[in-house]
């Protein structure tokens, strides 16, 4: 099976930055055609190519910085005054994301990554698309000097690029995704034209003590997301080292802090907060699952309620790819893959609520 849908109208998008094609799979699912894909991560970039079959040619396989506007259009089958109805994409969130804040070069702004939401603000001025989504860490809202300096320019880059845009922080589990992870959505459109509007929330519930969402349907649980769900064992999937036995113990969804003395553990192994809150997490099965991370450390989670590592296809499930959706790559290179993704379900909610103006 693949992505190949019948076309309904909504036009042509290019991607920047398309890793695994999260992002442009939800574009897709909203009837919009990905046309033309920009991704140096060969992995990705052939996950792209064995899973998209509208892109009439290979996904470029560069430096975005290296690339001109004018070949991602030709890329895209675009000729002479032709233009994109969508541009997407996700510039790297090294730069801005909380869990790279204790370094100080990024808290200072000094990362180069960080040129990268220039690249997209570059295409989105010579490409002239009708609207655009960009999509980034919500860390990048965060009011210290990396994030601040680096989202009051983007902003401003886009409004001299002769767009309309407004953004908000999306919490995917609101829209059906069975997993907590909050992403930033900056969409516009042409100045001159309708500004488009965030999707509102299909589901609710708790998340971070306080509610959100629409209460009226609640989550998707990972238990849910993964019901039915037959796959192989695969190798590496048993958590071993110091900590790998202290696993069994921690209660789903419940993390290293089981293991503390402020929670009454008779042995504790650990200080309070001590740890990346991660570090041993546990997935709940009537709860979405925590954020999924690109590269997570030996003992980082969510780790299966069942004390082992999650499989691919469970990883699937849980980021919303379909399971047909086949990952081109070793174990590590897909989990990356996926960690760094858009939703599609999420993407697709985003799409549509741009589509419809």
């Amino acid at each position: 099976m693949s992505s190949k849908r019948a076309a309904s109208g909504a036009g042509v998008a290019i991607s920047l930055f398309s890793g695994a094609g999260g992002l442009d799979l939800g574009v897709e699912d909203a009837g919009y055609q990905v046309r033309a894909a920009v991704e140096r991560d060969e992995d990705a970039a052939t996950t792209m190519e064995k899973n998209f079959l509208t892109l009439p040619g290979p996904v470029i396989r560069s430096n975005i910085l290296d690339v001109p506007t004018q070949d991602i259009l030709k890329a895209a089958g675009l000729r002479g005054k032709a233009r994109p109805d969508l541009l997407v994409g996700g510039p790297p969130c090294t730069p801005f994301s909380k869990s790279g804040f204790w370094l100080e070069w990024k808290r200072k702004g000094l990362d180069p990554d960080a040129s990268l939401l220039q690249a997209y603000t570059r295409v989105l001025r010579e490409a002239c698309p009708k609207k655009f989504i960009l999509e980034n860490v919500y860390a990048l809202t965060y009011n210290n000097l990396a994030s601040k300096t680096a989202y009051e320019r983007l902003l401003s880059e886009i409004d001299d690029a002769g767009y309309d845009c407004v953004a908000k922080v999306l919490h995917a589990a609101d829209y059906g995704v069975p997993q907590a992870r909050p992403r930033l959505f900056v969409i516009g459109a042409k100045k001159g034209n309708p500004i488009p509007q965030h999707p509102e929330p299909t589901h609710g519930g708790r998340w971070e003590r306080r509610a959100t969402g629409d209460s009226n349907r609640p989550h998707v649980t990972s238990g849910e997301a993964l019901d039915g769900l037959i796959c192989d064992p695969e190798p590496g999937e048993i958590v071993n080292g110091k900590y790998g036995a202290l696993l069994p113990e921690i209660p789903p969804g419940d993390n290293y802090l089981y293991y503390t003395a402020e929670r009454g553990h008779p042995e504790p192994k650990f200080g309070w907060r001590s740890r990346f809150w991660s570090f041993l997490l546990k997935l709940d099965p009537d709860r979405p699952s925590p954020t999924i991370q690109a590269q997570p450390g030996p003992n980082i989670g969510p780790f299966h309620w069942e004390n082992r590592r999650l499989r691919v296809p469970e990883l699937r499930r849980l980021f919303t790819f379909p399971d047909w959706f086949e990952f081109v790559g070793k174990r590590g290179s897909v989990q990356a893959q996926l960690g760094n993704s858009v939703p599609p379900l999420l993407a697709q909610r985003v799409a549509e609520s741009i589509r419809d103006l």
